[in-house]
């Protein structure tokens, strides 16, 4: 005999009801990455494991991350998090329904996220996922003038389906935290480059993320050093920060924004514009180039359309407030060899 629960039994409500599992199913989704976790040094830079908590405060924004045994989540570990925002927010566009647990193929968040699809990038996937869960994080919420504290994982479970033999993964399940679920809910995202998951470094990761959190679309934002430290929540000391902010500024590696160093120990982001058709300038507008400058481009970047590098320096040139240039030329030319240099 099957007994049936009726309302008023005395038994409490069911506050967790089991939701249908959302099938990670939509190919070339744009990488995206929420606020609070691009505003706030929450993942570890450390290549080696990170057991120390961190305590964060800025303005009125405190947070402490506390570790697992297995060390801190890390940077890199955030690829998980970025493929499921991002897969997330694409079917939320398309007027999906979405869960917080979500269904993925191994191999398909390893080729979005740019990772080794060997045996060892699954067991790296794997680690990935117990840092995740195991790091906690607690911080303040203020909501209508009330502040409210709470704690929680990065994701709340995750579930590997193997293959009897050859032990090779057939799906991965994960479910979110609520408060990332949330963010998607609220659309707190931004699309990132996809070039993101080809920085090798995990500073430059983090200063990325700063920079398109903070500078976005306008043509520049400046920072002081010392907060740009903080923000990144590097290890290092200053001095030590403060030369890989120079390298890093050399290198040119970072997608979309060039560093540089301004007096008074400051950092600035230009952003490089891409061509849209609300910005790029019109026919016949814009500084004019000579002949012998494009074939000048043509050598200093042998294989690429200097016609196309002409466009992008055009719409690079308006999102900056179309500023009188003394030498077009000599700064077109300045421009191509950086863009050379980020490939």
């Amino acid at each position: 005999m099957t007994r049936q629960l009726v309302p008023g039994s005395g038994l409490l409500p069911d506050r967790h009801p089991t939701t249908d599992m959302f099938l990670c199913d939509i190919f070339d989704a744009s990488p995206k990455g929420d606020l609070g976790s691009m505003e706030h040094p929450i993942f570890s830079l450390s290549t080696r494991p990170d057991r120390r908590i961190l305590s964060y405060a800025h303005n009125d924004a405190r947070i402490e991350v506390t570790p697992s045994v297995k060390g801190r989540a890390t940077i890199h570990d955030k690829d998980i998090l970025i493929y499921c925002v991002s897969q997330l927010m694409a079917a939320l566009n398309a007027g999906r329904e979405i869960g917080r647990t979500l269904q993925l193929r191994a191999h398909d968040l390893l080729v979005a996220t740019n990772r080794d699809t060997s045996g060892d990038g699954y067991a790296r996937l794997k680690e990935a996922f117990e840092r995740l869960a195991g790091t906690r994080i607690t911080t303040n919420l203020t909501t209508g003038g009330i502040e409210t504290t709470r704690g929680f994982g990065l994701i709340e479970a995750w579930e590997i389906v193997r293959r009897t033999r050859g032990g090779r993964m057939i799906s991965v399940s994960v479910t979110l935290s609520d408060w990332l679920f949330r963010a998607v809910q609220s659309k707190a995202v931004l699309t990132l480059s996809r070039d993101y998951f080809r920085l090798r470094k995990p500073l430059e990761r983090r200063i990325y993320e700063i920079a398109r959190k903070h500078c976005g679309r306008q043509s520049e934002w400046r920072v002081s050093m010392a907060v740009l430290h903080k923000k990144a929540g590097s290890a290092a000391p200053i001095r030590v920060f403060r030369a890989a902010m120079r390298k890093m500024m050399e290198a040119e590696t970072l997608p979309d924004y060039i560093m540089s160093e301004e007096p008074g120990d400051m950092v600035r982001f230009d952003r490089i514009a891409v061509i849209e058709a609300d910005t790029a300038p019109g026919p016949g507008e814009g500084p004019l180039l000579t002949q012998g400058t494009l074939e000048a481009a043509r050598a200093l970047f042998p294989g690429a359309d200097v016609y196309g590098l002409q466009a992008e320096w055009l719409a690079f040139w308006a999102g900056t407030g179309k500023k009188p240039l003394r030498d077009p030329d000599k700064a077109f030319l300045a421009w191509v060899e950086k863009r050379r240099k980020r490939g």
